[in-house]
């Protein structure tokens, strides 16, 4: 039997260079001139900047009239929670984010890593509290922070080295040494999940549980709130609860925990 040819991809330089200038502006932590993105694209200045005039029509990228420097706008926001909300891991996990917050009075939030690189929130659930710690879906963090870090260094398949490396390049308010980090994540190893009191934000209890998915990444549920109110509620039976969250969520995944 004759085996069919793949189907050649055609290459469309103008979208490619878009999405490159999405991608810079996007992850940029303040706003970039024209010369500074056809700079760092090694695009032509003179495209880089028509280019951009397409993204600010569609509403992707915005310009201040001022400093004549582009951000990222509220349309590309917008494109990005579309398709968080259709996303199967955000979309199973919701409705346990919804008990966890209400049951708790916390704020309840799933994340998805991505190697060591960052953990991204795909999905959240406000209580009702006054006292809330500010977090949107596409957040971004550094993958090994605070109690989630802890879950991908005892459950994922990275080599000691390369997290020891990116250890120490992590910025906490009350950083804990290696040693005694490394502690605590042989501890998460053995009851499943980890807890981070104030470490990553001072005042701040973070509860986190992984969700082992199909191809081997590690995701987590969490719970996160003022210490003292956390405190109140209980830790321990919270990280309990949270685990078996996320174990029923790594069976759905067709993982067998």
């Amino acid at each position: 039997m004759a085996l069919r040819a793949q189907p050649r991809i055609r290459q469309v330089p103008a979208l490619s260079r878009g999405i490159a200038i999405l991608r810079l502006v996007g992850r940029s932590g303040a706003p970039l001139g024209v010369q500074e993105i056809a700079r760092s694209l090694k695009l032509v200045p003179s495209t880089c900047l028509h280019i951009l005039r397409v993204l600010v029509a569609e509403h992707l990228v915005a310009v201040d009239p001022v400093t004549k420097k582009y951000s990222a706008a509220a349309g590309l926001v917008a494109l990005a929670r579309t398709a968080l909300r259709q996303h199967t891991f955000a979309a199973l996990v919701q409705p346990d984010l919804n008990e966890l917050s209400e049951t708790y009075g916390a704020t309840a939030i799933a994340v998805e890593a991505s190697g060591l690189e960052h953990m991204v929130v795909v999905a959240l659930a406000r209580a009702a509290s006054p006292l809330q710690v500010h977090v949107d879906i596409g957040s971004r963090f550094p993958a090994l922070i605070s109690a989630t870090g802890r879950c991908i260094a005892a459950f994922g398949t990275h080599p000691w080295e390369e997290i020891k490396a990116r250890f120490h390049k992590l910025r906490w308010d009350a950083p804990p040494t290696l040693k005694a980090w490394r502690a605590e994540v042989e501890v998460t190893r053995l009851v499943g999940y980890a807890i981070d009191e104030g470490q990553y934000i001072r005042g701040v209890t973070i509860i986190a549980a992984p969700v082992q998915v199909a191809n081997g990444a590690i995701n987590a549920v969490v719970v996160l709130g003022v210490s003292e109110q956390m405190r109140q509620i209980g830790v321990v039976k919270m990280g309990a609860q949270l685990q078996e969250r996320a174990a029923q969520l790594t069976q759905a995944f067709g993982r067998d925990g």
